[in-house]
């Protein structure tokens, strides 16, 4: 005998709705935008900095290692004394206003620049928030949080323009973990490298015609500083270093300047197996005692000012170039959440959002 069918027409939610009063009917109608950075410590004590270089350099990606006998030489020996001079570098550069560090500070005025685009464009349907891979706000955080501003889509943009599994991969594998817990799981894009993406070379360039604009002098070489990684990770094919390369081609070509004018250098070398070179530390002495003793450096691997460059390449790698006889050394920031850099994010997400939404006419 057939089972007898329903004849009650309303909708399936609306009918499991009748069912369940407590059933949910939250709306799925919005997309989620996450800029997703690399990270930062709470502060610069001892507590907060060995929390922060812990989860940094327990990911597997950065430090492949086998945990048992990295873990021992991590817990017990390196985050005795890192915290230390890693918290000393930060305060260096510490936003004291804010009490944050200044790469918070950057990725929040750059969340709230796309944002404000993405509105304009789009209405209220786009949520645009940040994360960071180490540190808070955590990955999974924000995604739950957009889950229950009643998300249904999510793009995850990496700001990492050059590909690394160190990097980009790292930061998409925390995005899936958040998913894998989340009982009502959305389509989720992620953003791919844009390395060579036109509007990122051309505002890398105005970024440097701009700098150049106003020196007295325009500097003997510029210096073209990338965040290192072992060579090992090359070998074993993470396109980071071609994609640096092609990064630095695309520039020099947009300036119009000779091939001598430009040096690619890796700089944050960690551990003593090879890393990518020429190290920048000693490629600035190089170039001093060649007779270059007027320089410019930037790191296009950044998408805001961090540790990195305002402590490492404004202090360390500047007394290296001075040391060895420089005289000029000038240094180039980030793009952060200068209007170019913004309108390429924005173009970069149009066309991620494409099929899921289109800007209003």
């Amino acid at each position: 005998m057939m089972k007898k069918t329903s004849t009650d027409e309303r909708p399936y939610a609306e009918r499991m709705a009748a069912q369940k009063p407590d059933h949910s009917t939250l709306g799925r109608g919005k997309i989620g935008v996450v800029l997703s950075n690399l990270g930062t410590p709470d502060a610069t004590d001892y507590w907060s900095m060995r929390r922060y270089l812990s989860q940094f350099l327990s990911d597997r990606r950065v430090i492949d290692y086998s945990p048992f006998f990295w873990q021992p030489l991590l817990q017990l020996i390196i985050l005795t004394k890192r915290p230390f001079s890693s918290g000393e570098a930060y305060r260096s550069i510490w936003n004291n206003e804010r009490d944050e560090s200044p790469l918070l500070t950057i990725t929040r005025e750059q969340t709230e620049a796309v944002a404000k685009r993405l509105e304009e464009m789009y209405g209220d349907r786009i949520v645009v928030d940040f994360a960071m891979r180490y540190g808070n706000p955590s990955t999974k955080s924000v995604i739950d949080r957009l889950l229950e501003q009643g998300c249904g889509k999510i793009v995850f943009f990496p700001l990492y323009p050059q590909y690394s599994a160190t990097t980009t991969a790292t930061a998409n594998d925390e995005a899936f973990r958040a998913l894998m817990k989340a009982t009502w799981q959305p389509p989720m894009r992620t953003v791919p490298s844009y390395c060579d993406h036109p509007l990122y070379i051309e505002a890398l360039a105005q970024s440097v015609e701009r700098k150049y604009s106003e020196l007295d002098k325009k500097p003997d070489a510029l210096v073209v500083s990338y965040h290192g990684m072992p060579v090992r990770y090359l070998m074993q094919g993470d396109p980071y270093h071609c994609q640096c390369q092609k990064t630095t081609r695309l520039l020099r070509e947009r300036l119009g300047f000779a091939e001598d004018e430009v040096v690619i250098t890796f700089q944050s070398r960690f551990g003593s197996e090879e890393w990518l070179q020429p190290y920048t530390v000693e490629e600035v002495a190089k170039l001093a005692e060649e007779g270059k003793k007027n320089i410019a450096i930037m790191a296009p691997a950044f998408s805001s000012d961090c540790v990195e460059t305002l402590e490492e390449i404004s202090e360390e790698i500047r007394d290296s170039f001075i040391e060895a006889g420089g005289q000029e050394f000038t240094y180039i920031p980030c793009l952060n959440s200068d209007e170019s850099h913004i309108a390429m994010m924005v173009d970069i997400l149009k066309s991620e959002l494409s099929g899921w939404a289109e800007p209003a006419a």
